[in-house]
């Protein structure tokens, strides 16, 4: 079965929730509460699911406006791996092979090519996240 589009329906579901370029905090709130409501809605229509992704773009577009992710260092991502592993420099010198290689790096030496590609093999990430 194929899902048609219905304008008018569209219209009618704009016309109720109004959605609108996010510019506070409260509005982003009441449009991830809807998004939210809409994703977790079972046979969602087609025109819902068309505010949906709407909705979407607006709140990633303020949340990039309001909330941007900054670019980490190759040491400071290599050092949020080893947190979310809960992880030593011990044991990041046995994927280094040097408890000083590791111990430099840990405090924001320069990470070479080889141990970018020794580390992106052990995290299982793309080398350039060290480069």
């Amino acid at each position: 079965m194929t899902r048609t589009f219905n304008p008018e329906s569209y219209g009618k579901l704009l016309a109720e929730y109004q959605p609108k370029i996010i510019t506070t905090n409260a509005e982003n709130e009441q449009a991830i509460a809807l998004a939210l409501t809409l994703e977790h809605r079972l046979n969602r229509t087609s025109e819902e699911e068309m505010l949906l992704q709407l909705l979407v773009t607006l709140i990633e577009q303020f949340e990039e406006t309001h909330y941007p992710i900054l670019n980490g260092t190759p040491n400071s991502m290599l050092v949020h791996l080893m947190d979310a592993r809960d992880m030593t420099t011990e044991a990041l010198a046995e994927v280094l092979g040097s408890l000083e290689v590791a111990l430099q790096i840990v405090n924001g030496g320069t990470i070479s090519k080889t141990q970018a590609e020794a580390l992106a093999d052990y995290f299982n990430v793309n080398v350039s996240l060290f480069t």
